[in-house]
């Protein structure tokens, strides 16, 4: 895996052998003559720079085709045009706020409705099918409480019924984890994440198993014309290309700084695949092969929160995630606002809530920081 993510978009120009994927900022390509083209005739339907990224996510998920859009968002919606009014979805209740918003807000007026459950539990999944169920959305780890979805026993569900399983696989990337081996349909990814790295480009992606789903979902990225231009595209190459060795250093901090949280006097729970007294944390080292670098905790006192935020220093106060910078946020306020209060603190997302991506720092470093933030 570590080679290919290096190989990323290489020997694609073999005019001049350059190790580096060109950028191709072109809207329209020349053709040979009436009937003929290059495979390359408009942007909107395909640019070379765009494919390199498109082939490679395709190579590193396992699937048949890959797909490269202006944002994750613009990758879900995309997905979901699959569908049709009346359709249903089961979908994980701890989910990117996003999300939440995209069906709840915007495909509900379609009439197509979801419910969401925890996925962790098979059982409420299988309970919430219906005749109208036409796929199930699950993340796992979820998002912000990191809880894990049984890939392998959640596709036996999803073929039984005859059901498309989608899975946002942006918090393992595939370097940790890959869905599509485990019998989902379609993976997901904000490219914007940890596969750009470094907080300087949004982009999403999508992969799949069958050519025949991915003729589908071609015609609909072709049709709807969210694609990520060929600078973004390049970015994303660039970024991937070092996705193995930060995710190593970023899962060593994770680790590290959720073992400290627990033992704070202030922290009253860490939400960590990695940590064995987590829940998922057996399963996770079944289907992934690392826990990944994202974690939140809860403090004791709310009021800690602002004044937590106010007082990191290296670790900034933004949203987002997966990139080379420590990033906290407080997703009731933030990545998951949309989603009702009510059913926010039913979930646990509560006022005591922080989400931290850790990055690449010095261990120690980002640990004082936490401490010095931590003083009441």
């Amino acid at each position: 895996m570590e080679t290919l993510l290096v190989r990323a978009g290489m020997e694609k120009d073999n005019t001049t052998g350059a190790i580096s994927t060109p950028i191709y900022q072109s809207a329209t390509f020349q053709h040979p003559e009436l009937g003929e083209s290059t495979g390359y005739d408009y942007s909107r339907t395909a640019n070379p720079t765009r494919t390199a990224l498109e082939e490679a996510i395709a190579s590193l998920e396992g699937g048949t085709k890959g797909f490269a859009f202006s944002s994750g968002m613009a990758a879900i919606t995309t997905v979901l045009f699959l569908f049709k009014p009346g359709d249903h979805l089961v979908v994980s209740e701890d989910l990117y706020g996003g999300t939440y918003r995209l069906l709840t807000q915007v495909f509900h007026e379609f009439g197509i409705t979801a419910s969401f459950v925890d996925t962790s539990c098979i059982e409420n999944v299988e309970a919430a099918i219906c005749s109208e169920t036409k796929a199930l959305l699950i993340e796992t780890p979820t998002n912000p409480l990191m809880k894990i979805t049984d890939l392998r026993r959640i596709a036996d569900v999803a073929k039984t019924h005859d059901l498309l399983l989608i899975v946002d696989n942006t918090f393992m990337t595939p370097y940790l984890q890959q869905p599509l081996a485990l019998g989902a349909d379609i993976t997901l990814h904000s490219a914007t994440k940890y596969l750009g790295g470094h907080n300087d480009t949004v982009a999403g992606l999508v992969a799949v198993r069958e050519e025949e789903l991915g003729e589908r979902i071609g015609l609909l990225q072709n049709a709807c014309g969210s694609i990520l231009g060929p600078q973004d595209s390049w970015l994303i190459l660039r970024g991937i290309k070092t996705l193995a060795i930060r995710l190593e250093k970023q899962q060593q901090n994770a680790l590290a700084l959720a073992r400290w949280l627990q033992k704070h006097p202030e922290v009253e729970a860490v939400h960590y695949p990695g940590l064995p007294e987590h829940s998922g944390h057996h399963l996770a080292g079944k289907q992934a092969s690392g826990f990944g670098a994202m974690l939140s905790f809860s403090v004791r006192n709310p009021q800690l929160v602002p004044h937590l935020l106010k007082n990191v220093k290296i670790i900034t106060f933004a949203e987002s995630l997966g990139g080379v910078e420590s990033l906290i946020t407080f997703p009731a306020r933030q990545t998951h606002a949309d989603i009702p209060e009510e059913a926010r603190e039913q979930l646990g997302i509560t006022d005591r809530l922080l989400r931290l991506s850790v990055g690449i720092e010095n261990i120690d470093d980002l640990l004082t920081d936490l401490e010095e933030a931590l003083r009441c």
